[in-house]
């Protein structure tokens, strides 16, 4: 029988973007129920940030161990198994009352969600050459900014005439259909030969390549939290916006969001770097960020315009620095290598934003935008000058090293 490679990898990929933007919509997506956590837990806006912030502090805790399962176990395993146990958590946080608790569960579903971080990534590197990795990658990571525009489309109406219970079940039956879908349909990608009784690649972190992508993803991350975090709230309370109409035009800024980081995902494929495309997008992301905060100060139009650019913008990068991480740390080391890069990116924001909200208290927009526009400046400084060459080469023919299995069809 015959491996047919190509079709398998697209259905792999479908399965991981499916997983992505299933968790997407409460591990990222509860911004858009602040104004319910405001009204039925009678939290202050900090409050209701912090609350926000419980599933990224789960992340935390989980990225690097889900990236050892995958490495180890595999994709499958690690992917269907943190996605139910964060349908399950998901489901308790829309049975409890009191903010406490709900807080406790949030940061089990994000401990739990945070395999699909550390895991989809590797499914979608090991299915295909590195001439399609840019794209394949970038429809992987379009998943973010499309469980976040059904974040903004369903949770705040659902919220709003149902209560937060209803809003955390809709996000617990998304996590489980995607879990029980990668558990019966997914398939490990096949392993690079390696003769038996040789010794796994040394560690990609010797040399400062792999710290410096970390830390420009950390950086990035910032501007797409204040963004996706309180655009709501200014269109609402600034510009005076319904609840209805913010959450439907971010929901579609949030769509465009993903079709942007396909076209990054399909540069860096035609230029052969991942890091060209990622400078050039952090830059552009600066202009437009101090662009919003100058339409802020002045409650100009371009302002708005800025703010729905900066809802793509943000989150264009995205792709290109995982597919950057995986592809130099290699199959043996890129459940950890991506699960190292996430936890940077969630120890960056995971105060983001109760402090924006203490910020805009005190200080108003505008300066909350300027200061988001250091963050993409200082990423493209943090990126190294060049690409490297990559330690994991196109899936090959034939049967698998010996580690999670290949399957033939």
């Amino acid at each position: 029988m015959t491996k047919q490679r190509v079709p398998r990898s697209w259905l792999m990929l479908a399965l991981g973007t499916g997983g992505q933007a299933a968790s997407t919509t409460v591990l990222y997506g509860l911004a858009y129920l602040i104004p319910a956590f405001q009204r039925e837990l009678g939290l202050s806006l900090a409050g209701a940030g912090l609350l926000v912030s419980c599933p990224i502090i789960g992340v935390l805790l989980g990225l690097i161990g889900w990236g050892v399962v995958a490495d180890r176990y595999g994709e499958r395993l690690a992917l269907s198994a943190g996605l139910l146990t964060a349908a399950a958590a998901t489901a308790a946080a829309a049975a409890v009352h009191g903010a406490a608790a709900l807080a406790a569960l949030l940061v089990l579903t994000g401990a739990a969600g945070s395999s699909v971080n550390s895991a989809s990534g590797r499914l979608v590197i090991g299915w295909f050459p590195p001439d399609r990795r840019g794209i394949a990658m970038g429809a992987r990571q379009a998943s973010q900014p499309l469980g976040t525009a059904v974040a903004a489309a369903a949770l705040p109406p659902l919220a709003h005439h149902f209560g937060l219970a209803a809003a955390f079940g809709f996000c617990a039956a998304l996590c489980a259909a995607a879990g029980i879908a990668i558990a019966l349909c997914a398939a490990d990608p096949p392993r690079p030969r390696r003769p038996a009784g040789a010794p796994a690649s040394a560690s990609p972190y010797r040399g400062g390549y792999l710290w410096r992508l970390h830390g420009a993803a950390a950086a990035l991350c910032v501007p797409q939290f204040v963004v996706t975090g309180f655009a709501l709230l200014f269109l609402t309370e600034v510009r005076g916006w319904s609840a209805a109409t913010a959450g439907g035009v971010l929901a579609a800024a949030n769509l465009a969001g993903a079709g942007v980081r396909l076209l990054a995902g399909w540069w860096s494929d035609t230029v052969a770097s991942r890091i060209r495309p990622m400078r050039l997008l952090a830059l552009v992301t600066t202009a437009d960020l101090a662009l919003l905060a100058a339409g802020a100060a002045w409650n100009s139009a371009a302002g708005t315009a800025a703010l729905l650019l900066a809802s793509g913008l943000t989150v264009s990068t995205n792709g290109l620095h995982n597919t950057a991480v995986a592809e130099y740390a290699g199959p043996d080391w890129a459940g950890r290598a991506l699960g190292v890069n996430g936890m940077g990116q969630h120890a960056a924001v995971v105060l983001v934003p109760p402090l924006a909200g203490a910020l805009i208290a005190a200080r108003g927009y505008p300066v909350l935008f300027a200061l988001a526009a250091v963050f993409p400046l200082l990423a493209a400084v943090l990126l190294p000058a060049r690409d490297k060459a990559a330690y994991w080469p196109a899936p090959a023919s034939g049967r698998a090293a010996p580690g999670p299995p290949t399957v033939e069809v």
